[in-house]
């Protein structure tokens, strides 16, 4: 079986920033908060963050920020809850939370909850269980997980529950490993996780590896890299990880680097880019690889991480 390359994946992650001129970077250039996120939490977990300079990725990062309190992907873009969440997550690796307005911030999530309890990723007004996540999450990590309707909002999260045991983005909407993530994860940081018919979701989570020790999204479709977190994740959450085969996903990731340049793709062979390097990287977390610090399943974030947040003071 190949090795993770790591100081490989480390200069990728690296070269990304740099290259601004290019297609790729064009085009996702509305994804950039994101994008750094999915970076510099790969180096954590790689165990080379202190590759970056902290002070010139936090002033660009608050530069993002909207005076409603909400983050865009970019300077001058619009803010979102998806966006904001990745700030914060980014603010959180770098211990530096107190260099934003919590209260202001909380109040921009707040102001996302509808009368469902659902959320809304901007003042669009677009409803998806991603945002649910992307709400709960952010404020917990915040210390403000009171400022929502917590009961609606896990009562809304139900209501998205499909007879397959899966979750859709909305009640009726098919179920994708993606959306169970999200709804897993925000019930897991509710303490909601009773809700759940674990026997029955893991089943359908665990039909989602396929020959090559892929898993795919949803079913008949190819697997990928990056479903090596959106399905592991929830399985771990509901203590069912044993009911696929470890030494298959980790031989499938592997396969999935480029070993010359650094970067993990999709699928073997395919190009390779910063969102599936970095949820090959947290797959491997999840497996327990040797040299991947370990990551929460619920909060996407180091396990050292956490444990800062929410155990000192």
């Amino acid at each position: 079986m190949a090795e993770l390359a790591t100081e490989k994946h480390v200069r990728y992650i690296l070269s990304v920033e740099k290259r601004k001129d290019n297609f790729e970077s064009v085009v996702m250039e509305h994804l950039r908060m994101s994008g750094a996120y999915w970076g510099l939490t790969a180096l954590d977990l790689l165990g080379k963050l202190d590759s970056v300079d902290v002070d010139e990725v936090t002033s660009w990062l608050l530069s993002c920020q909207h005076e409603s309190g909400g983050f865009g992907g970019n300077i001058g873009h619009d803010p979102h809850i998806l966006y904001t969440l990745s700030a914060v997550q980014v603010l959180a690796l770098f211990d530096k939370m107190d260099v934003i307005d919590v209260d202001k911030v909380t109040n921009y999530i707040v102001s996302l909850q509808n009368e469902d309890g659902s959320f809304s990723g901007d003042m669009w007004g677009e409803v998806d269980t991603r945002f649910s996540y992307i709400a709960i999450c952010c404020l917990s990590i915040l210390h403000r997980l009171d400022k929502i309707n917590v009961e609606k909002a896990v009562k809304y999260i139900i209501s998205c529950k499909n007879m397959d045991g899966g979750f859709g983005c909305t009640p009726g909407g098919e179920s994708h490993a993606g959306q169970i993530f999200c709804c897993v994860g925000a019930l897991a940081i509710t303490g909601s996780l009773d809700l759940v018919d674990k026997d029955l979701l893991g089943w359908w989570l665990c039909e989602r590896q396929v020959k090559s020790g892929g898993l795919n999204g949803r079913p008949e479709k190819l697997p990928d890299v990056c479903y090596s977190w959106w399905v592991l994740s929830s399985l771990t959450m509901i203590d069912r990880v044993h009911w696929i085969s470890k030494e298959k996903l980790i031989r499938f990731i592997l396969d999935c680097q480029d070993t010359e340049n650094g970067g993990i793709s999709d699928r073997p062979d395919d190009a390779v880019d910063i969102f599936h390097t970095f949820f090959g990287v947290a797959g491997l977390s999840l497996l327990e690889y040797p040299g991947v610090k370990p990551i929460d399943p619920a909060y996407a974030l180091p396990v050292d991480v956490v444990n800062r947040i929410f155990f000192t003071k």
